[in-house]
């Protein structure tokens, strides 16, 4: 079992499983959501369409999956980020962390072995990055640490956009590991 981060797109991870950091509409949008929905193909789409129409929106912190589509992972996990001014820091805080524990969740009933994350909601979602990063590693290691004798899931990266994320990333890496 095993966390790392890299410099890179998540449209071109080879893996079981990717994360779209998505809207509660499931719908596409900016950012890594609109890169993913564009790379995946309007079969991905489709899917979300109809996980809305038959459960409504996808509330913050809480996962789905559907195919990957025209990518090369097999499927996608969207999850809801919180939006930063839309909540209090600590409620941002349990919101986020729950965005990776139940992304973790749903890929282990996939029966995901390798799975990858974006920053999420570092974006126009605006979760202060030095915040973030901490958040994630600390809460991917704990649900590895939890869950190493029941899962599938067995290796996670965190793909950072840019360098700055990766920065922040291989920090809290260094300081929780």
């Amino acid at each position: 079992m095993g966390l790392t981060a890299v410099l890179g797109d998540i449209t071109t991870m080879e893996v079981d499983a990717i994360v779209n950091a998505a809207n509660a509409a499931l719908a596409g949008g900016g950012g890594v959501d609109g890169a993913i929905h564009s790379a995946a193909g309007p079969t991905v789409l489709e899917e979300c369409q109809a996980i809305i129409a038959n459960q409504g929106p996808c509330r913050t912190g809480r996962a789905v999956a559907t195919s990957a589509g025209a990518l090369p992972a097999t499927w996608i996990i969207h999850v809801v980020g919180p939006i930063w001014t839309q909540h209090e820091p600590v409620e941002n805080s349990t919101l986020l962390a729950n965005c990776y524990s139940s992304s973790l969740d749903v890929a282990a009933e996939l029966g995901a072995t390798t799975i990858a994350f974006p920053a999420i909601s570092t974006g126009v979602y605006r979760f202060p990055r030095e915040l973030a990063a901490p958040i994630a590693v600390s809460t991917v290691l704990n649900w590895l640490s939890q869950n190493k004798r029941n899962t599938s899931v067995d290796t996670v990266t965190l793909v950072c956009f840019d360098s700055e994320n990766l920065r922040h990333c291989q920090q809290a890496l260094t300081d929780i590991a």
